[in-house]
């Protein structure tokens, strides 16, 4: 960076400085953006607290010295440290929607948003969705952004992590959902009738009666331990307890399989992200008819079950989880 940084004069030529530095110091991209122009682009609007929309109208126009100063501060905290650019600006977009992140959750990158901008069509008739559980919530995007797209619904977020609930309770007073959707404080199913009566950051739990679910969504953790220490640099900043999964990625997803049909509607259906770590799930259950979801604007690795198919599998997910 040993550059005359006084002839960056406009937001285009600190865009394009920034984005040449990114590719210069090989950051990685994912978590929001992928690749270094977007990232700089995104940086910059949020530090001259502009609309990314506005980077492109305004891109002739001059910085202040203040705004110069502010911004190659946040560009060089992106190169050294290799921390996300949502957690530098404490927030990010998800399904359209704003949301604040910090390093007790993990970034919300899901390709779900897009069964939830349809409202799980052709899946399921979005007219019958009455209830829905967010399990493994983290920030909450998924179940918050569902309750926003779907008027009608409620939502409960389950998460093992206090603090991660927390920034959920924060997004959920930000979107002013709390009359439809509560937090719960539980290790996957073990909590879901303590169902918190009131989402405030102090949380979390009051007991209630167990829920019967028509769409149980979860991003649960599912990365295995070999593939945990090869990620790039800047997943190490997220939470591990949202990522690692034990030795194949699938502690919690077999978790998962085998206990979700006590809590879903006879018509009920599973939907699980689980990234990279398809390849393993399907070989430990080759007959079992799980239907891989294709995205329009890209993502892998989501399947979804209905819960006769399910109930089918249990004695194998059951096995395989006491096996672990």
């Amino acid at each position: 960076m040993a550059v005359d940084t006084n002839a960056l004069l406009t937001i285009q030529d600190l865009v394009r400085w920034s984005a040449c530095r990114f590719a210069d110091a090989r950051l990685h991209f994912g978590h929001g953006t992928d690749n270094a122009f977007d990232e700089a682009a995104w940086l910059i609007a949020s530090s001259l607290n502009m609309p990314l929309e506005h980077i492109g109208p305004y891109r002739e126009c001059r910085v202040t010295e203040d705004e110069r100063t502010a911004v190659l501060a946040l560009v060089r905290r992106r190169i050294v440290e290799r921390r996300p650019a949502a957690y530098l600006i404490g927030q990010t977009r998800f399904a359209g929607m704003e949301f604040i992140v910090n390093d007790s959750v993990m970034i919300p990158r899901s390709p779900i948003a897009e069964l939830i901008a349809d409202g799980f069509a052709p899946w399921v008739d979005p007219e019958r969705i009455h209830r829905v559980l967010d399990l493994c919530t983290g920030c909450g995007c998924l179940g918050i952004a569902l309750a926003a797209y779907l008027p009608e619904i409620e939502v409960d977020l389950a998460d093992i992590s206090p603090a991660a609930l927390r920034i959920a309770a924060r997004n959920l007073a930000l979107h002013d959902l709390d009359d439809r959707v509560r937090i719960i404080e539980s290790d996957l199913f073990a909590g879901i009738g303590q169902i918190g009566g009131s989402p405030s950051a102090a949380s979390i739990t009051e007991p209630a009666s167990e829920q019967i679910y028509d769409i149980i969504i979860s991003n649960p953790p599912y990365v295995g331990n070999e593939e945990m220490e090869s990620l790039p640099a800047e997943y190490q900043h997220e939470p591990r307890l949202a990522l690692a999964a034990g030795e194949t990625g699938l502690d919690l997803v077999l978790r998962i399989l085998r206990d979700a049909p006590d809590y879903l509607d006879d018509e009920g259906i599973l939907v699980v992200e689980v990234g990279n770590t398809a390849a393993a799930l399907q070989a430990c259950f080759p007959d079992l008819p799980f239907t891989w979801l294709d995205f329009e604007h890209g993502g892998e690795g989501v399947f979804l079950l209905r819960r006769e198919e399910l109930v089918q599998g249990h004695q194998r997910f059951s096995e395989a989880v006491a096996n672990l």
